[in-house]
């Protein structure tokens, strides 16, 4: 079989760790992958920096619809209204085109909060204060992409707003398939448009909480932030942080990109 076609938009802040991350757990499973990493043109209207443009493509809407799948990755925008990010129309002529060309899509936190909006009204509001940690979950409806595990898997969270559970729950075409143990959302899909929801940052490597923390208190010295919870063995001095959701990651993207392949092999069985 010939390697999947995976395409990724890269709205990270942290876009080098990001390509890494994802080209880490996209090759897991050893299924072949051949992986195009993007940018929103509208982002950068004088044209990319040369650190972004030595490392991502321009996104081109007619190159995204020849891929097998496309993810579009979670950015530190999520407490801002859709509306004033300034490349969210190239997002949703991107979301449109996927969707047009059937093509496998895979949204990750605020790019999984910025699709279920899109496609379907739900609405985002602010949480009290920031999710941010490692949390126990269970599973509300089966899934092959969660198969495997049990009540009580890992999985990390880090993000300053929640899509509206009720609407999801409501609306015929989404199925709400895990939460962490206190009722925050983890992963939602429409298997019949072949999309998937996750809001956790499954995609993180062990130090990927950490990293983010310091990046905040560094952004914003003046600040007060929490540190992420359940994530250190020694708390006090935020040290030796725990890798507790390394078989929640291997499971979910290994079934993910196992899903695509079947996918890939039917549309050329048919």
């Amino acid at each position: 079989m010939r390697p999947l076609k995976i395409g990724v938009l890269n709205v990270m802040h942290d876009k080098q760790a990001t390509n890494e991350r994802l080209t880490r757990v996209l090759t897991h499973s050893g299924q072949p992958v051949e992986l195009h990493f993007y940018y929103p043109t509208m982002h950068y209207p004088q044209g990319a920096p040369a650190a972004v443009a030595a490392i991502l493509s321009p996104l081109s809407i007619t190159e995204a619809q020849t891929m097998d799948a496309f993810i579009v990755t979670g950015a530190p925008l999520e407490a801002l209204p859709f509306s004033a990010i300034t490349y969210i129309d190239e997002v949703n002529q991107l979301f449109d085109a996927l969707a047009a060309a059937h093509v496998v899509q895979l949204h990750l936190c605020w790019g999984g909060m910025a699709a279920l909006a899109h496609f379907y009204g739900i609405e985002k509001h602010l949480l009290p204060h920031k999710l941010f940690g490692v949390y126990p979950h269970k599973i509300v409806a089966e899934t092959p992409l969660l198969a495997g595990l049990q009540d009580g898997f890992k999985a990390p969270h880090a993000r300053y707003a929640e899509m509206d559970l009720a609407q999801i729950r409501q609306h015929p075409q989404l199925t709400l398939e895990a939460l962490t143990e206190a009722g925050d959302l983890l992963l939602v899909e429409n298997h019949h448009a072949e999309q998937a929801f996750m809001f956790a940052h499954l995609e993180y490597g062990r130090k990927g909480l950490l990293h983010e923390y310091e990046r905040e208190i560094s952004t914003y010295p003046d600040r007060h932030y929490r540190q992420p919870e359940n994530y250190f063995a020694d708390p006090v001095h935020l040290a030796d942080p725990q890798f507790d959701w390394a078989d929640t990651q291997n499971v979910f993207f290994d079934q993910w990109v196992a899903h695509v392949a079947e996918v890939v092999k039917n549309k050329g069985d048919k």
